[in-house]
């Protein structure tokens, strides 16, 4: 295993949905005692501003801990000014609030001692057919992230799309378009987060999606989960898709990819600690059937086209 694990410090907090609330809130300085305690961490994911204040008092607390930090969250969606809009905002006032928020985050991030931060833009987007000047949103978020990544090029601004939820269509809903920004913006130092689970609700394959993102140059950060495709369940990795799960992690060995991973794992029943702990555990597992199945194996499979024998194969190797 050639990448390094983070926890998002969410995870291991208070988690809720519409109906119930699943897991109890613990403090900043809580998690962060924890996520010491769980074998197999390297690092942890704060959020700003929640976890890391406004003014970014929180910092110091993360600092204390010792722990490596993998990249900041920014957070531009729960908050209720943003209800309507962050990067999209019909007001000029909040759009440039927003991207104060990623500059002050930037900064945040190498006070910290990481040159990352990661972006879910999850309020920006439309519910209804004509309910949006798609142009106006397209140009504005270019013109965002423009002067997002201008800040500081020692900094990389990385986007974590998805493709629906808040809104029923998100301004970045695939790999593709969110490459396609980045293009459009042009900045080095701007590129994509690929989520496991975002991608399978999107419809796409992630092996395929986190390839052409390195081809780009712009795979910059990696998180975990599975689902059923149906919803963002946010669910144990290979819970669902195993061999999707494995032909991922097999695309990660072959393009070398040595960054930070991330699980967006939460859990309504049972202890959330308990569930990340589990996660680190299944993640080496699913390294070791890899080395079972052998990489010259897999790569045979690949070239072959997958005829019958080649599914026999890989069945085989998990015996």
């Amino acid at each position: 295993m050639m990448y390094k694990n983070s926890i998002l410090l969410g995870t291991i907090g208070g988690y809720r949905d519409r109906f119930h609330q699943f897991q109890k809130d613990r403090s900043l300085e809580e998690r962060l005692e924890i996520a010491k305690t769980i074998p197999r961490t390297h690092g942890v994911e704060p959020v700003y501003p929640q976890d890391l204040g406004a003014d970014g008092s929180g910092a110091a607390a993360v600092k204390a801990s010792g722990l490596a930090v993998s990249a900041v969250n920014v957070n531009i969606k729960t908050e209720p000014k943003f209800r309507d809009g962050s990067f999209t905002s019909t007001d000029a006032g909040l759009r440039a609030e927003t991207v104060q928020y990623i500059k002050t985050a930037m900064d945040l991030a190498a006070d910290l001692g990481t040159d990352m931060i990661t972006v879910c833009p999850l309020i920006d987007g439309w519910d209804y057919a004509f309910q949006a000047d798609h142009q106006k949103q397209w140009g504005w978020t270019i013109e965002a992230f423009a002067a997002a990544t201008a800040h500081r090029s020692d900094v990389k601004v990385s986007i974590e799309y998805k493709a629906y939820e808040s809104r029923n269509h998100i301004v970045m809903p695939t790999m593709a378009k969110t490459l396609h920004l980045c293009d459009r913006v042009g900045a080095p130092n701007l590129g994509v987060t690929m989520d496991v689970g975002h991608a399978l609700i999107a419809g796409e394959c992630p092996a395929a999606e986190l390839a052409i993102a390195h081809d780009a140059g712009r795979l910059f950060y990696v998180h975990f989960n599975d689902n059923d495709r149906g919803a963002d369940w946010d669910m144990l990795p290979a819970s669902v898709h195993l061999w999707q799960t494995l032909e991922t992690l097999h695309y990660m060995r072959r393009i070398g990819y040595d960054g930070w991973v991330a699980y967006d794992v939460f859990t309504r029943t049972g202890d959330n600690v308990e569930a990340i702990a589990s996660t680190f555990e299944i993640m080496e597992d699913l390294e070791k059937i890899l080395d079972k199945l052998g990489q010259d194996t897999i790569e045979s499979i690949i070239a072959s086209g997958m005829p019958q024998q080649g599914y026999r194969d890989l069945v085989k190797g998990l015996l």
